[in-house]
Protein backbone atom coordinates (compact mmCIF):
# COMPACT_ATOMS: atom_id res chain seq x y z
CA UNK A 1 0.00 0.00 0.00
CA UNK A 2 1.23 3.55 -0.67
CA UNK A 3 2.63 5.39 2.34
CA UNK A 4 -0.11 8.02 2.36
CA UNK A 5 -3.78 7.63 3.19
CA UNK A 6 -6.52 10.17 2.57
CA UNK A 7 -9.50 10.30 4.94
CA UNK A 8 -12.76 12.02 4.13
CA UNK A 9 -16.48 11.67 4.74
CA UNK A 10 -18.07 9.10 2.47
CA UNK A 11 -20.64 10.17 -0.10
CA UNK A 12 -23.62 8.22 -1.40
CA UNK A 13 -21.45 7.03 -4.29
CA UNK A 14 -19.00 5.40 -1.83
CA UNK A 15 -21.52 3.45 0.25
CA UNK A 16 -21.76 0.27 -1.82
CA UNK A 17 -17.97 -0.13 -1.72
CA UNK A 18 -17.92 0.65 2.02
CA UNK A 19 -20.58 -1.96 2.69
CA UNK A 20 -18.61 -4.58 0.76
CA UNK A 21 -15.49 -3.75 2.78
CA UNK A 22 -17.41 -4.18 6.03
CA UNK A 23 -19.08 -7.39 4.87
CA UNK A 24 -15.72 -8.85 3.95
CA UNK A 25 -14.08 -7.76 7.22
CA UNK A 26 -16.84 -9.02 9.53
CA UNK A 27 -17.96 -12.05 7.50
CA UNK A 28 -21.48 -10.68 7.20
CA UNK A 29 -24.38 -12.02 5.19
CA UNK A 30 -23.94 -11.12 1.49
CA UNK A 31 -27.54 -9.86 1.49
CA UNK A 32 -27.45 -6.12 2.08
CA UNK A 33 -29.56 -4.94 5.02
CA UNK A 34 -31.98 -2.02 4.61
CA UNK A 35 -30.34 1.42 4.44
CA UNK A 36 -26.81 -0.05 4.06
CA UNK A 37 -26.15 2.02 0.97
CA UNK A 38 -28.40 4.98 1.79
CA UNK A 39 -27.46 8.27 3.38
CA UNK A 40 -28.84 7.99 6.91
CA UNK A 41 -29.41 11.03 9.12
CA UNK A 42 -27.65 10.98 12.47
CA UNK A 43 -24.47 9.25 11.35
CA UNK A 44 -21.27 10.30 9.62
CA UNK A 45 -19.37 7.69 7.62
CA UNK A 46 -15.63 8.11 7.12
CA UNK A 47 -13.45 6.40 4.56
CA UNK A 48 -9.71 6.05 4.08
CA UNK A 49 -8.42 5.94 0.50
CA UNK A 50 -5.00 5.08 -0.89
CA UNK A 51 -3.24 7.09 -3.60
CA UNK A 52 -5.08 5.17 -6.32
CA UNK A 53 -8.45 6.15 -4.87
CA UNK A 54 -9.22 2.67 -3.55
CA UNK A 55 -11.21 2.52 -0.30
CA UNK A 56 -9.01 0.76 2.28
CA UNK A 57 -10.83 1.60 5.51
CA UNK A 58 -14.12 2.81 6.92
CA UNK A 59 -15.55 3.95 10.25
CA UNK A 60 -18.91 5.34 11.38
CA UNK A 61 -19.68 8.11 13.87
CA UNK A 62 -23.14 7.50 15.36
CA UNK A 63 -24.66 10.75 16.59
CA UNK A 64 -25.97 9.48 19.91
CA UNK A 65 -26.60 11.13 23.24
CA UNK A 66 -25.74 9.34 26.48
CA UNK A 67 -27.42 9.88 29.84
CA UNK A 68 -25.06 11.06 32.57
CA UNK A 69 -26.81 11.74 35.89
CA UNK A 70 -29.92 13.29 34.41
CA UNK A 71 -28.35 15.19 31.52
CA UNK A 72 -27.97 14.19 27.88
CA UNK A 73 -24.33 14.28 26.80
CA UNK A 74 -23.71 14.44 23.02
CA UNK A 75 -21.68 11.42 21.92
CA UNK A 76 -19.76 10.13 18.93
CA UNK A 77 -20.26 6.40 19.28
CA UNK A 78 -18.05 4.47 16.89
CA UNK A 79 -19.13 1.45 14.85
CA UNK A 80 -18.24 -0.48 11.72
CA UNK A 81 -14.49 0.12 11.79
CA UNK A 82 -12.94 -2.03 9.06
CA UNK A 83 -9.59 -1.98 7.24
CA UNK A 84 -8.71 -3.93 4.10
CA UNK A 85 -6.27 -6.76 4.94
CA UNK A 86 -3.54 -5.37 2.67
CA UNK A 87 -3.67 -2.03 4.53
CA UNK A 88 -3.64 -3.24 8.13
CA UNK A 89 -0.84 -2.23 10.45
CA UNK A 90 -0.11 0.92 8.45
CA UNK A 91 -1.96 3.53 10.51
CA UNK A 92 -5.21 3.51 8.52
CA UNK A 93 -7.49 3.03 11.53
CA UNK A 94 -5.63 5.68 13.50
CA UNK A 95 -5.98 8.18 10.67
CA UNK A 96 -9.72 7.48 10.39
CA UNK A 97 -10.32 7.72 14.14
CA UNK A 98 -8.35 10.94 14.31
CA UNK A 99 -10.53 12.44 11.58
CA UNK A 100 -13.66 11.07 13.24
CA UNK A 101 -12.80 12.66 16.59
CA UNK A 102 -12.03 15.99 14.95
CA UNK A 103 -15.30 15.94 13.01
CA UNK A 104 -17.23 14.85 16.09
CA UNK A 105 -15.80 17.71 18.11
CA UNK A 106 -16.76 20.17 15.39
CA UNK A 107 -20.38 18.97 15.48
CA UNK A 108 -20.52 19.27 19.29
CA UNK A 109 -19.84 15.75 20.60
CA UNK A 110 -18.36 15.43 24.10
CA UNK A 111 -17.70 11.69 24.64
CA UNK A 112 -17.35 8.49 22.64
CA UNK A 113 -18.03 4.80 23.19
CA UNK A 114 -17.41 1.72 21.06
CA UNK A 115 -17.50 -2.07 21.15
CA UNK A 116 -14.10 -3.38 20.01
CA UNK A 117 -13.34 -6.68 18.34
CA UNK A 118 -9.84 -6.15 19.75
CA UNK A 119 -8.93 -3.53 22.36
CA UNK A 120 -5.28 -2.73 21.60
CA UNK A 121 -5.74 -0.48 18.52
CA UNK A 122 -8.37 1.58 20.33
CA UNK A 123 -6.25 1.87 23.46
CA UNK A 124 -3.51 3.28 21.25
CA UNK A 125 -6.04 5.93 20.17
CA UNK A 126 -7.18 6.87 23.70
CA UNK A 127 -10.20 4.65 24.34
CA UNK A 128 -10.15 2.45 27.43
CA UNK A 129 -12.25 -0.52 28.56
CA UNK A 130 -14.96 0.80 30.87
CA UNK A 131 -17.57 -1.94 31.14
CA UNK A 132 -19.21 -5.06 29.75
CA UNK A 133 -22.65 -5.56 28.23
CA UNK A 134 -23.61 -8.97 29.62
CA UNK A 135 -26.16 -11.35 28.16
CA UNK A 136 -27.10 -14.13 30.58
CA UNK A 137 -29.19 -17.29 30.48
CA UNK A 138 -31.55 -18.16 33.32
CA UNK A 139 -33.66 -21.26 33.86
CA UNK A 140 -37.16 -19.94 33.20
CA UNK A 141 -38.58 -22.31 35.81
CA UNK A 142 -36.33 -20.68 38.45
CA UNK A 143 -38.04 -17.31 38.08
CA UNK A 144 -40.12 -16.53 41.17
CA UNK A 145 -43.79 -17.38 40.87
CA UNK A 146 -46.15 -14.50 41.37
CA UNK A 147 -49.88 -14.40 41.86
CA UNK A 148 -51.29 -11.78 39.49
CA UNK A 149 -51.92 -8.46 41.19
CA UNK A 150 -55.54 -7.40 40.57
CA UNK A 151 -54.51 -3.73 40.77
CA UNK A 152 -52.32 -4.12 37.70
CA UNK A 153 -53.27 -4.75 34.09
CA UNK A 154 -51.11 -6.93 31.85
CA UNK A 155 -51.68 -6.73 28.12
CA UNK A 156 -49.97 -7.13 24.78
CA UNK A 157 -48.51 -3.93 23.40
CA UNK A 158 -48.82 -2.52 19.91
CA UNK A 159 -46.89 0.02 17.86
CA UNK A 160 -49.21 2.69 19.28
CA UNK A 161 -47.70 2.03 22.73
CA UNK A 162 -44.11 2.72 21.68
CA UNK A 163 -44.10 6.40 22.77
CA UNK A 164 -45.12 5.32 26.29
CA UNK A 165 -42.45 2.61 26.23
CA UNK A 166 -39.83 5.18 25.22
CA UNK A 167 -40.95 7.46 28.06
CA UNK A 168 -40.62 4.65 30.61
CA UNK A 169 -37.17 3.75 29.27
CA UNK A 170 -36.10 7.36 29.75
CA UNK A 171 -37.54 7.47 33.26
CA UNK A 172 -35.47 4.41 34.25
CA UNK A 173 -32.22 5.35 32.51
CA UNK A 174 -31.87 9.13 32.60
CA UNK A 175 -30.41 9.28 36.12
CA UNK A 176 -27.86 6.57 35.37
CA UNK A 177 -24.53 7.00 33.60
CA UNK A 178 -23.93 5.77 30.07
CA UNK A 179 -27.24 4.54 28.59
CA UNK A 180 -28.23 6.01 25.26
CA UNK A 181 -31.09 8.49 25.32
CA UNK A 182 -32.51 6.91 22.15
CA UNK A 183 -33.38 10.36 20.90
CA UNK A 184 -32.25 12.18 17.78
CA UNK A 185 -32.26 11.86 14.02
CA UNK A 186 -30.78 8.37 13.90
CA UNK A 187 -33.39 6.85 16.23
CA UNK A 188 -36.18 8.82 14.56
CA UNK A 189 -35.08 7.48 11.19
CA UNK A 190 -35.25 3.84 12.30
CA UNK A 191 -38.46 4.39 14.27
CA UNK A 192 -40.10 5.55 11.05
CA UNK A 193 -39.94 1.94 9.83
CA UNK A 194 -42.72 1.19 12.34
CA UNK A 195 -43.42 -2.09 14.05
CA UNK A 196 -42.41 -3.58 17.36
CA UNK A 197 -38.74 -3.97 18.36
CA UNK A 198 -39.09 -7.78 18.71
CA UNK A 199 -41.72 -10.46 18.17
CA UNK A 200 -43.94 -9.07 20.89
CA UNK A 201 -44.30 -6.48 23.60
CA UNK A 202 -45.81 -7.11 27.05
CA UNK A 203 -47.04 -4.14 29.09
CA UNK A 204 -47.94 -3.74 32.75
CA UNK A 205 -50.21 -0.81 33.59
CA UNK A 206 -51.43 0.71 36.83
CA UNK A 207 -54.58 2.74 36.41
CA UNK A 208 -53.85 3.18 32.72
CA UNK A 209 -50.25 4.32 33.29
CA UNK A 210 -47.42 2.19 31.94
CA UNK A 211 -45.23 0.94 34.82
CA UNK A 212 -43.32 -1.95 33.17
CA UNK A 213 -42.66 -3.51 29.80
CA UNK A 214 -40.77 -6.36 28.19
CA UNK A 215 -39.96 -6.74 24.50
CA UNK A 216 -39.08 -10.28 23.54
CA UNK A 217 -38.52 -12.81 20.79
CA UNK A 218 -40.13 -16.22 21.04
CA UNK A 219 -37.55 -18.18 19.06
CA UNK A 220 -38.17 -21.65 17.63
CA UNK A 221 -39.37 -24.92 19.09
CA UNK A 222 -40.53 -25.93 22.53
CA UNK A 223 -37.97 -28.53 23.55
CA UNK A 224 -35.07 -28.45 25.99
CA UNK A 225 -33.09 -26.07 23.77
CA UNK A 226 -35.86 -23.49 23.32
CA UNK A 227 -34.92 -19.95 24.36
CA UNK A 228 -37.09 -16.91 25.08
CA UNK A 229 -34.92 -13.87 24.31
CA UNK A 230 -35.92 -10.75 26.21
CA UNK A 231 -34.61 -7.71 24.36
CA UNK A 232 -35.46 -5.45 27.28
CA UNK A 233 -37.42 -5.64 30.53
CA UNK A 234 -37.79 -2.49 32.64
CA UNK A 235 -40.10 -1.45 35.45
CA UNK A 236 -40.65 1.61 37.64
CA UNK A 237 -42.14 -0.14 40.69
CA UNK A 238 -41.42 -3.36 42.55
CA UNK A 239 -45.00 -4.61 42.09
CA UNK A 240 -44.81 -4.05 38.34
CA UNK A 241 -41.44 -5.82 38.18
CA UNK A 242 -42.83 -8.84 40.02
CA UNK A 243 -45.78 -8.92 37.62
CA UNK A 244 -43.47 -8.76 34.60
CA UNK A 245 -41.17 -11.48 35.94
CA UNK A 246 -44.23 -13.63 36.59
CA UNK A 247 -45.29 -13.30 32.95
CA UNK A 248 -41.81 -14.26 31.75
CA UNK A 249 -41.75 -17.21 34.14
CA UNK A 250 -44.98 -18.53 32.63
CA UNK A 251 -42.97 -19.61 29.58
CA UNK A 252 -41.19 -22.34 31.55
CA UNK A 253 -43.08 -25.26 29.97
CA UNK A 254 -42.12 -24.38 26.38
CA UNK A 255 -39.01 -22.16 26.72
CA UNK A 256 -36.74 -23.58 29.43
CA UNK A 257 -34.17 -20.81 29.00
CA UNK A 258 -34.68 -17.07 29.43
CA UNK A 259 -31.99 -14.89 27.85
CA UNK A 260 -31.61 -11.18 28.69
CA UNK A 261 -29.21 -8.31 29.46
CA UNK A 262 -29.75 -7.34 33.11
CA UNK A 263 -29.55 -3.70 34.15
CA UNK A 264 -27.53 -3.59 37.35
CA UNK A 265 -29.66 -3.02 40.43
CA UNK A 266 -32.86 -2.04 38.64
CA UNK A 267 -36.40 -3.02 39.66
CA UNK A 268 -36.47 -6.14 37.45
CA UNK A 269 -32.98 -7.46 38.16
CA UNK A 270 -33.52 -7.61 41.93
CA UNK A 271 -36.29 -10.16 41.30
CA UNK A 272 -34.23 -12.43 39.05
CA UNK A 273 -32.28 -15.50 40.29
CA UNK A 274 -29.01 -14.03 39.03
CA UNK A 275 -26.99 -16.33 41.29
CA UNK A 276 -27.78 -19.15 38.85
CA UNK A 277 -27.23 -17.12 35.69
CA UNK A 278 -24.95 -18.54 33.02
CA UNK A 279 -23.11 -16.06 30.85
CA UNK A 280 -24.20 -16.39 27.24
CA UNK A 281 -22.27 -13.48 25.78
CA UNK A 282 -20.17 -10.55 26.93
CA UNK A 283 -19.40 -7.48 24.86
CA UNK A 284 -16.61 -5.24 26.13
CA UNK A 285 -17.19 -1.54 25.61
CA UNK A 286 -14.67 1.26 25.69
CA UNK A 287 -14.96 4.99 26.37
CA UNK A 288 -12.98 8.20 25.82
CA UNK A 289 -13.60 11.93 25.82
CA UNK A 290 -14.00 13.75 22.53
CA UNK A 291 -13.73 17.17 24.17
CA UNK A 292 -12.86 17.05 27.88
CA UNK A 293 -14.21 20.49 28.76
CA UNK A 294 -17.50 19.68 27.07
CA UNK A 295 -17.60 16.22 28.66
CA UNK A 296 -17.46 17.84 32.11
CA UNK A 297 -19.83 20.74 31.41
CA UNK A 298 -22.61 18.74 29.73
CA UNK A 299 -23.00 15.87 32.22
CA UNK A 300 -24.89 15.89 35.48
CA UNK A 301 -23.16 15.48 38.83
CA UNK A 302 -24.49 14.27 42.19
CA UNK A 303 -25.89 17.26 44.06
CA UNK A 304 -23.97 16.47 47.26
CA UNK A 305 -20.57 16.39 45.54
CA UNK A 306 -18.35 19.46 45.81
CA UNK A 307 -14.65 19.89 45.14
CA UNK A 308 -11.87 21.06 42.88
CA UNK A 309 -8.64 19.54 41.61
CA UNK A 310 -5.90 20.51 39.16
CA UNK A 311 -4.40 17.97 36.77
CA UNK A 312 -2.44 17.78 33.54
CA UNK A 313 -3.87 15.70 30.71
CA UNK A 314 -2.13 14.11 27.73
CA UNK A 315 -4.14 13.11 24.64
CA UNK A 316 -2.01 12.23 21.63
CA UNK A 317 -4.89 11.85 19.17
CA UNK A 318 -7.08 14.79 20.24
CA UNK A 319 -4.48 17.44 20.98
CA UNK A 320 -7.13 20.00 22.00
CA UNK A 321 -7.57 17.98 25.21
CA UNK A 322 -3.89 18.17 26.16
CA UNK A 323 -2.96 20.72 28.82
CA UNK A 324 -3.32 21.64 32.47
CA UNK A 325 -6.87 21.85 33.75
CA UNK A 326 -8.84 22.71 36.89
CA UNK A 327 -11.94 20.60 37.57
CA UNK A 328 -14.60 22.24 39.76
CA UNK A 329 -17.81 20.50 40.81
CA UNK A 330 -20.63 22.01 42.90
CA UNK A 331 -24.43 22.08 42.99
CA UNK A 332 -24.87 19.34 40.39
CA UNK A 333 -22.65 20.95 37.75
CA UNK A 334 -19.02 20.70 36.70
CA UNK A 335 -16.58 22.93 34.90
CA UNK A 336 -13.16 22.33 33.39
CA UNK A 337 -10.99 25.39 32.83
CA UNK A 338 -7.44 25.70 31.53
CA UNK A 339 -4.80 26.85 33.98
CA UNK A 340 -1.19 27.85 33.62
CA UNK A 341 1.87 26.09 34.98
CA UNK A 342 2.42 22.48 35.97
CA UNK A 343 0.24 20.05 37.94
CA UNK A 344 1.22 17.34 40.39
CA UNK A 345 -1.40 14.96 38.96
CA UNK A 346 -0.59 13.91 35.40
CA UNK A 347 -3.34 11.96 33.68
CA UNK A 348 -3.36 10.02 30.42
CA UNK A 349 -6.57 10.27 28.37
CA UNK A 350 -7.23 6.56 28.99
CA UNK A 351 -7.07 7.25 32.71
CA UNK A 352 -9.55 10.10 32.19
CA UNK A 353 -11.88 7.63 30.48
CA UNK A 354 -11.66 5.17 33.38
CA UNK A 355 -12.35 7.83 35.98
CA UNK A 356 -15.12 9.58 34.05
CA UNK A 357 -16.97 6.28 33.50
CA UNK A 358 -16.57 5.27 37.12
CA UNK A 359 -14.70 2.14 36.04
CA UNK A 360 -11.75 2.66 38.43
CA UNK A 361 -10.64 4.73 41.39
CA UNK A 362 -7.71 7.09 41.05
CA UNK A 363 -5.33 4.85 43.00
CA UNK A 364 -6.06 2.00 40.61
CA UNK A 365 -5.39 4.32 37.68
CA UNK A 366 -2.01 5.11 39.26
CA UNK A 367 -1.26 1.39 39.50
CA UNK A 368 -2.21 1.01 35.83
CA UNK A 369 0.37 3.65 34.88
CA UNK A 370 -2.26 6.04 33.52
CA UNK A 371 -1.99 8.58 36.34
CA UNK A 372 1.24 9.90 37.83
CA UNK A 373 0.98 11.61 41.21
CA UNK A 374 4.09 13.66 41.94
CA UNK A 375 3.99 14.32 45.67
CA UNK A 376 0.19 14.63 45.57
CA UNK A 377 -2.77 12.58 46.80
CA UNK A 378 -4.28 10.84 43.74
CA UNK A 379 -7.60 10.38 45.56
CA UNK A 380 -8.44 13.99 44.69
CA UNK A 381 -9.13 12.85 41.11
CA UNK A 382 -11.89 10.51 42.31
CA UNK A 383 -13.96 13.66 41.91
CA UNK A 384 -13.92 12.97 38.17
CA UNK A 385 -15.80 9.69 38.66
CA UNK A 386 -18.48 10.91 41.08
CA UNK A 387 -21.85 9.40 40.28
CA UNK A 388 -21.06 5.72 40.06
CA UNK A 389 -20.11 3.32 37.27
CA UNK A 390 -21.49 3.65 33.75
CA UNK A 391 -23.45 0.93 31.99
CA UNK A 392 -24.55 0.57 28.38
CA UNK A 393 -27.75 -1.19 27.32
CA UNK A 394 -27.50 -0.84 23.53
CA UNK A 395 -25.08 -2.69 21.27
CA UNK A 396 -24.02 -0.69 18.22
Amino acid sequence: MPATVHVRELTADDLAEAWELGRFAFGSNPQRPPHATEVVPGMTRYGAFDDTGRLVGKAVDLHHDQWWSGRAVPAADVAGVAVAPEARGRGVARAMLSALLRGARERGAAVSALYPTIAAPYRACGWEAAGVLRTVDLATAALPRHRPDPRLTVRAGTAADLPAVAALYERVTRHRNGPLTRRGELFDFHAADGGLPGDALTLVEDGGDLVAYASWERGRGYGADSVLTVDEALATTADAARELVGVLGSWASVAPTLRLCPLDGDAVSVHLPLESAREHERDLWMHRPVDVARAIATRGWPGHVRGAVNFALTDALAEWNTGTWRLSVADGAGELTRTGGEADLRLDVRGFALLYAGAARARSVVEAGLLHAVGADPDALDLLGAGGPAQLLDYF
